[in-house]
């Protein structure tokens, strides 16, 4: 018997699960879970003794908040539980949580959520309750970053594979920061990233990083999608050079490795900051197999015209099956699967909301 895969997509208005029994040729889809929340981030962690699903959901009535199931949305932690807010010394609320992260592997209770405004929070019980990472907020840099066009907010958190106490954040914008002491103490790591909008542009800070991903078999190598540039690190984030040769434009939002091979990255550009759609109205994944050294262009079963929308960062992922199926969903609310590491491309859903976030991973069979 397959185990099934869980596909979790967030929208601006609630949260839908699908289900696979067959690999991912058919879904069956619930929802909507958290009706009328923006879904921004959202977890399918697999570290405990059964797989638990965390979202990041924003209510305008009861603010922002992690909720949690561990029956794959049959019911929801109580309400009570989850909130995510600063101290009351650090005169800030939150506005949304953009990120969700586990923690080591030895520690099923540990999670990570980047937040907006820019700030990085901790839970040590499996996201009941929350505490905020005071060497970060306290930067002496913090006072300088800026809100892109989406906000201000931390949206990527890579707590290091293996060094107990390394850590990779990025935010927009701000750029990458990395802690080695476990958060206490943290170091802008942007050299080489380009900010063309600011006068110095190759700034110590304030870089629009739009998403980092890294493969956990290769931690010191990072890949980059900027506000205009993709990059790769090959010495943990210490210095950026560009592969955006070969991409028609090096303009997007999200960047993904694949789980097996981490050469192979994937990447959705489009035009420019001011046209937030596919060159020519084309709707294409592009994949590197040699870690961005050259890029391909994948289309087949995408729509090739009056695709007039777009990815955003946390909408492009992949499972974890034996052969890996690539997902993304798009701001007019198309989720479709990519087989053969996204030779072939079909779509599971439709007409949902603006799709925000996708998370994908096979699950133990009932």
């Amino acid at each position: 018997m397959t185990d099934p895969i869980v596909l979790a997509v967030g929208t601006r208005k609630g949260l839908w699960l699908g289900r696979s029994e067959d690999g991912g040729q058919a879904w069956d889809f619930t929802g909507p879970h958290h009706p009328m929340t923006g879904v921004y981030s959202v977890l399918i962690d697999k570290r405990g003794p059964a797989p638990r699903l965390l979202a990041g959901v924003t209510s305008e009535h009861f603010g922002p908040a992690v909720a949690a199931t561990d029956d794959f949305g049959a019911t929801w932690g109580a309400p009570s539980e989850g909130a995510i807010a600063f101290p009351k010394d650090a005169d800030a609320s939150v506005e949304r949580v953009w990120q969700l992260q586990p923690g080591a592997p030895d520690s099923p209770d540990a999670l990570y959520a980047g937040v907006e405004p820019s700030a990085l929070f901790r839970s040590e019980d499996g996201g009941r309750s929350w505490s905020l990472v005071r060497g970060l907020w306290d930067h002496p840099h913090r006072p300088q970053w800026t809100p892109g066009f989406g906000g201000m907010a931390i949206h990527t958190v890579l707590p290091h594979p293996t060094e107990a106490g390394d850590m990779t954040v990025a935010m927009s914008t701000g750029g990458v920061y990395r802690t080695r002491d476990d958060g206490k103490s943290w170091e802008a790591s942007n050299t080489g990233i380009r900010a063309y909008f600011l006068p110095d542009q190759y700034p110590e800070f304030g870089q629009c990083v739009h998403k980092v991903a890294r493969h956990p078999e290769h931690p010191d190598r990072l890949f980059l999608q900027n506000h205009h540039g993709v990059y790769r690190s090959d010495d943990g984030g210490a210095t950026w050079n560009s592969i955006a040769e070969g991409l028609p434009s090096d303009f997007g939002f999200p960047i993904a490795v694949h789980p097996d091979r981490p050469e192979t990255v994937y990447a959705f550009p489009l035009v420019a900051d001011a046209m937030r759609f596919p060159p020519e109205g084309r709707c294409r994944i592009y994949r590197s197999d040699d870690a961005g050294e050259t890029w391909t262009g994948l289309e087949d079963g995408l729509p090739d015209e009056g695709f007039w929308t777009g990815v955003m960062r946390d909408a492009l992922c992949m499972d974890d099956t034996a052969e890996p199926n690539v997902y993304f969903g798009t701001r007019s609310g198309e989720v479709y699967i990519g087989r053969e590491g996204g030779a072939q491309w079909h779509r599971v859903a439709e007409h949902l909301p603006d799709v925000l976030c996708v998370r994908a991973a096979v699950v133990p069979a009932a």
